[in-house]
């Protein structure tokens, strides 16, 4: 092993490699400089913080600024999933937790059961909850008070939250794929904290095929690491990126193994489209949620496929990305 490569407790590189305030937070800037006025403002007056909704494709540092709110707030953060929460009984347990101020994160917001949700409300608007108490003719409702915190829910799926509950959220952010200097600027950071030499040309060779996703970014530096420490290699430059992250399955565009089987199948089997996602996750074997939150944002924001009303269809970008001849299609034709 390289004498130039640190080693520290997986936890901790984990711990360190996620920003711990705003100002060590990069990229999202325009979201950031709102996010700095409403926490200064909850702060000086001495209030909880507005409900936040976070949204935008996994990866790109939801949860992070969760933990950056609840930090620069002062406040303790509780973190959940709304799977987890199968019954208004146990969302009433963690309220009832909760001290004034303090954050309440729960992550795939979108997939609350109906009767969480409905609880969620009052609590939301009113800091109360409704518990029912006994059965039949003789139940009877009782409010309970409970202290006046912040809800911070992240998704992937705004559009399959209800409107009552969506409007609940006075703060609502969506959160971008990074540029490449974001994403050089983040790579320079946490390779800095992994004890990893880089040379510049290894850092923009990295950024542009992370996918525009700094959790991408993250893991692949790990990977490298590796490689780079088994190898014996004294600092990553682009020639050491390339060929490592090739060998990865990992291709100058950032597609990887999926993201490249995507466009073949689509090419091959369904003539470039337009092809329904139903039809297209079956030929994939891959749940077709999957494929729009995961995959498709980013082939789509690569301009190789293009989603219309008649199904998804593959670009001519694709197929030279490919190294395929692009068909020949009748003047005028229409998607």
């Amino acid at each position: 092993m390289a004498d130039t490569f640190e080693s520290s407790a997986p936890d901790q590189q984990e711990k360190t490699l996620r920003p711990g305030s705003f100002k060590a937070f990069i990229g999202q800037g325009k979201l950031l400089s709102r996010l700095k006025v409403f926490v200064a403002a909850a702060r000086s007056r001495g209030e909880a913080l507005d409900h936040v909704l976070f949204h935008g494709p996994p990866g790109l540092g939801k949860t992070t600024l969760s933990r950056i709110i609840a930090q620069e707030l002062g406040a303790e953060i509780m973190m959940t999933s709304a799977p987890a929460l199968e019954r208004s009984g146990d969302l009433a347990a963690i309220l009832s937790g909760l001290s004034p101020g303090d954050v309440l994160f729960i992550d795939e917001v979108h997939r609350l059961r109906a009767p969480v949700e409905e609880t969620l409300y009052s609590a939301m608007e009113d800091f109360a909850i409704d518990i029912v108490i006994g059965q039949g003719a003789g139940a009877r409702t009782v409010r309970l008070p409970v202290s006046k915190f912040t809800l911070i829910g992240a998704t992937t799926k705004t559009g399959q939250l209800s409107s009552p509950f969506y409007s609940r959220f006075g703060i609502v952010n969506r959160l971008d794929f990074y540029s490449s200097d974001e994403l050089v600027r983040i790579i320079r950071r946490n390779s800095g904290l992994l004890g990893l030499p880089l040379e510049e040309d290894g850092a923009l060779e990295l950024a542009r095929r992370v996918r525009g996703t700094p959790r991408i970014c993250n893991n692949l530096l790990r990977r490298l690491r590796d490689f780079a420490e088994v190898d014996g290699v004294p600092a990553l430059d682009s020639a050491f990126v390339d060929k490592t992250l090739s060998f990865l399955g990992i291709d100058r565009q950032g597609l990887d193994e999926m993201g490249r089987r995507y466009l073949q199948v689509m090419i091959t089997s369904f003539g470039g489209g337009p092809v329904g996602v139903e039809n297209l996750a079956v030929s994939l074997n891959e749940d077709k949620d999957t494929l729009a939150d995961v995959y498709e944002p980013f082939l789509i924001q690569c301009g190789f496929v293009k989603r219309t009303p008649r199904g998804r269809v593959v670009l001519d970008s694709a197929y030279a990305h490919l190294g395929l001849g692009v068909p020949v299609r009748p003047q005028g034709e229409l998607f």
